[in-house]
C-alpha cells in the first residue's frame, strides 16, 4: 500500500503528507495519512500541546435560499431558525423512520448555513438534501475549499497570532478571519475532546498554511489513527461504525441534539418514533466500556449475557493511550445499560469480562466561555 493515488483520490495536502513521511491508507475514498510519528506519540502530543489534522475528505457545503433554516428542521432534529449568526449545531440527516443518514456541523453564516458532513457519506448526503429540501433552497459543494483541524490545549495561543481575535470564540462559534493573508472560515471546534479550532480554506493556499502551523514547535501533524483513539476516549460517535441507519438518535444517545421546540412541535424527519423512544425507552442503547489488560476488543464483538445470549454488538473498540487500557463502545439491550454493569465479549472465540463505564471516558476540555453577545 505504497502508492495507492491511482486507486483513490487524493487531498490538497497529498505531497505534503508524504513529504513528512506519513503512511498513507485508503479511507472514505481518499489517500489519507494514518500516521506520522506512531499513533501513540501523535494521541499524547495532541492531549498535551497541539496536533494539526487534515480533515479536508469531509463535505463543506453552503446551503441558500429563502427559509432554509425552517427546511432544514424538516430533516434534521436540531434547533436552526432561532440559531444566532456564528453558531455551530451538532446534528444528524434523519431518514422518515428516524433512522441517522449521517450526523453532521451545522453553521448559521447570515442567511445562509455551512453544514460539514462526513467525507464516506458526503455524495450520497448531497442527494438526500437534494431531493428532501424544497425547491428553491440550493445545495453548493464547496469543493475549492480544504478542512483543518488545529486541536490541543495550545491549539488557541498557536492561532491568535496568526488570526488575531480567533480566541474569543467560544465552543461551537465560528466567524470569518485571514490566515498569512487569506480568507478563512474558523469555528471553535473538533472532534477530539481537546479545545481547538475548524479552519475551512481554499484548497490552493492550504499547504502554505499547514506550513505556518508546523513552523511553531507546539504543533505536530496528527494522523487518522490518533483522530480515531481521541474521538473514542471522548466518546464521540464515528459514523458507519457508532452510527447508522439502523440506530436513531435515542439509540445512539444523542438526545441532547433534539432541541426543546422541536421535541414540542414536532415536525422533523422520524419524529414519531424518536419521541416515542424518548417517552418509553429504547430496546438499545450506546454504552461506552472498559477492560482488564492490555488486550482490546475490536468492532463486530459479541456483546453476551449471564446466560451467554447475544444481547449486542461493539461498534468501536481499541487501546487508550491516555488511559493505558482497553476501551470501546457497544450497542446492548437497555437493561444492561447503567454504568457498572458486567457484561461479556466474545471475540474470535474468546470471551472478556468487560463493564459498562460512562462516557466520555477522557472529560472534554472545550472552551466553554460564553461568547459576548452570542446566544445558545
Amino acid at each position: 500500500m505504497n502508492d495507492i493515488t491511482d486507486i483513490v483520490k487524493t487531498l490538497p495536502l497529498d505531497d505534503w503528507h508524504r513529504a513528512r513521511g506519513a503512511r498513507m491508507v485508503p479511507f472514505a475514498g481518499y489517500a489519507m495519512p494514518v500516521q506520522y510519528d506512531g499513533i501513540i506519540a501523535e494521541h499524547l502530543w495532541t492531549r498535551a500541546h497541539a496536533g494539526l489534522f487534515d480533515v479536508s475528505h469531509m463535505g463543506q457545503l453552503i446551503m441558500h435560499g429563502r427559509g432554509v433554516d425552517a427546511a432544514l428542521e424538516g430533516l434534521l432534529p436540531g434547533e436552526f431558525r432561532l440559531l444566532k449568526d456564528g453558531r455551530l449545531r451538532y446534528s444528524m440527516l434523519l431518514d422518515e423512520a428516524g433512522g441517522i443518514v449521517d450526523d453532521l456541523m451545522a453553521t448559521r453564516r447570515g442567511e445562509d448555513f455551512y453544514v460539514v458532513v462526513n467525507g464516506a457519506t458526503k455524495a450520497s448526503d448531497i442527494q438526500e438534501f437534494e431531493r428532501r429540501l424544497p425547491r428553491g433552497i440550493i445545495v453548493d459543494h464547496m469543493k475549492e475549499q480544504a478542512l483543518l483541524a488545529l486541536q490541543g490545549p495550545e491549539a488557541a495561543t498557536v492561532l491568535e497570532p496568526i488570526a488575531p481575535g480567533v480566541s474569543e470564540l467560544a465552543f461551537m462559534q465560528g466567524g470569518a478571519f485571514r490566515l498569512s493573508g487569506h480568507a478563512a472560515w474558523i469555528s471553535r471546534s473538533g472532534y477530539t475532546g481537546e479545545d481547538g479550532f475548524e479552519i475551512s480554506i481554499a484548497a490552493n493556499v492550504v499547504a502554505e498554511v499547514a506550513d505556518l502551523f508546523c513552523a511553531d514547535e507546539r504543533v505536530r501533524p496528527i494522523g487518522l489513527g490518533a483522530r480515531d483513539s481521541l474521538r473514542l476516549e471522548a466518546g464521540l460517535p464515528l459514523y458507519g461504525h457508532d452510527l447508522d441507519r439502523e440506530t436513531t438518535p435515542v439509540t445512539a444517545g444523542l438526545e441532547f441534539a433534539i432541541g426543546r421546540r422541536r421535541r414540542a412541535e414536532r415536525g422533523f424527519a422520524g419524529a414519531d418514533r424518536i419521541l416515542a423512544e424518548m417517552e418509553h425507552g429504547a430496546p438499545l442503547r450506546r454504552v461506552g466500556f472498559t477492560l482488564e489488560g492490555r488486550q482490546p476488543v475490536r468492532e463486530g464483538a459479541r456483546v453476551l449475557d449471564g446466560e451467554g445470549n447475544e444481547v449486542g454488538r461493539v461498534t468501536s473498540g481499541g487501546f487508550s493511550p491516555s488511559l493505558e487500557r482497553p476501551i470501546g463502545m457497544a450497542y446492548v439491550a437497555t437493561a444492561l445499560a447503567e454504568p457498572g454493569t458486567t457484561i461479556t465479549l466474545e471475540q474470535r472465540g474468546k470471551l472478556f469480562p468487560a463493564t459498562v463505564a460512562a462516557m466520555p471516558f477522557v472529560a472534554h476540555r472545550y472552551h466553554r466561555k460564553p461568547a459576548q453577545g452570542a446566544s445558545a
